[in-house]
């Protein structure tokens, strides 16, 4: 059962719905979980639109998410739904939350996460006016790791999928000193399409790997073996300009595609790209079917944008845009401690107005 609160009420496609921002109540075993959707004005309730899930990461909410991700902005500009899902556990300040992840980070009291999802996906999918061919997902942090967990628990309705600082491809054993994604851990349902990006000085969940036992085995490691499980060829034929690494798989089964973003001097927070002097071309081969060009940078495209671009192409014949830019630090903003969304040092050193765009990893658990 799903439960749409405020002004805003719909039955599939059958009218149209108040723009913005909206609670949603979901049903999920036995317990009452929330979210918050985002539907654009351009939104008909007569025409099928996508959908996009984006799960925020740890000591945040579903409100704190779309704030720093702007994938509601992105949305409003493309015409697609966003919901942002909240995850079972408490977080460290009132009003914040995390992901109880299936073997990595359950602790006491935390709900059944893939009940609640796949659950929330079947409702938005049966009250809105919803094309789902084009229901995709995106994960920050602890959201991340929660998404990837459940694409490896063989849940198949995201048609594609992107990670910010936050890719696993199964828990993390230790084989023969070296540690590396549990195989049996991870058996998704099919080739699934991933961006994903990840900043070489993150210290939350640290590239190279190690960190909380959560973590260990790093970046690489997960996309070499999303590489393996998704059948690509190649090595990524990766590219660098002004300290961020491009790489993109594209000849993987059943039309799929993995795509890369590496900041070199990136750390844990929702990267804001700068504009590059150059972009990034990845030439056309026979091998590598629909990787044509780039399009010109823009300054403003950040991961939401890329991701919604990369999405759109996921049709196997359309190319892949290519660009990147160095990492720009965020700054955080005095009005999302009214939120919980940042902690109380963050706060206190926000001497400034900044964007939307907020940072939690100051109190990052997960």
């Amino acid at each position: 059962m799903v439960a749409v609160t405020g002004s805003a009420l719909a039955a599939n496609c059958s009218q149209p719905l108040e723009p913005g921002r909206h609670k949603l109540t979901i049903e999920s075993d036995g317990q009452t979980r929330s979210a918050v959707y985002f539907i654009p004005s351009s939104y008909t309730g007569q025409d099928k639109v996508p959908v996009v899930f984006d799960l925020h990461g740890s000591n945040s909410s579903s409100n704190g998410q779309l704030n720093r991700s702007s994938w509601d902005k992105v949305a409003e500009k493309n015409g697609f739904i966003v919901v942002a899902p909240q995850g079972s556990l408490s977080g460290k300040t009132t009003g914040t939350y995390a992901w109880n992840v299936p073997f990595v980070t359950t602790r006491t009291g935390g709900l059944d996460e893939i009940a609640y999802l796949r659950q929330t996906v079947k409702a938005v999918a049966e009250t809105f006016c919803v094309d789902t061919s084009r229901i995709y997902a995106s994960g920050y942090s602890g959201g991340g790791r929660m998404l990837s967990a459940y694409i490896c628990a063989g849940h198949d309705e995201f048609a594609a999928a992107g990670f910010v600082h936050s890719l696993r491809a199964g828990r993390p054993v230790e084989v023969g000193g070296k540690w590396q994604p549990d195989a049996a851990n991870c058996t998704p349902a099919r080739p699934i399409s991933i961006i994903a990006f990840a900043g070489v000085k993150d210290t939350a969940n640290p590239y190279a790997g190690g960190g909380q036992p959560y973590w260990q085995y790093g970046f690489r490691t997960a996309i070499q073996r999303w590489t393996e499980l998704d059948g690509c060829k190649g090595n990524g034929d990766p590219k660098t300009v002004q300290n961020v690494t491009f790489s993109v798989f594209a000849a993987c089964k059943n039309d799929a595609r993995i795509v890369s973003y590496v900041f070199a001097n990136g750390n844990h927070d929702w990267p804001k790209p700068n504009a590059a002097t150059e972009a990034v071309t990845v030439a056309s081969k026979e091998s590598m079917p629909g990787v044509v060009k780039t399009a010109v940078f823009d300054p403003n495209i950040d991961p939401a944008s890329r991701m919604w671009d990369f999405f759109g192409k996921n049709d196997g014949s359309s190319d892949v845009i290519a660009t990147t830019a160095a990492a720009k630090p965020s700054t955080e903003s005095p009005a999302n401690c009214a939120q919980g969304n940042m902690s109380e040092t963050a706060c206190k050193s926000a001497a400034q107005p900044a964007s939307a765009r907020q940072n939690d990893s100051v109190q990052q658990e997960l």
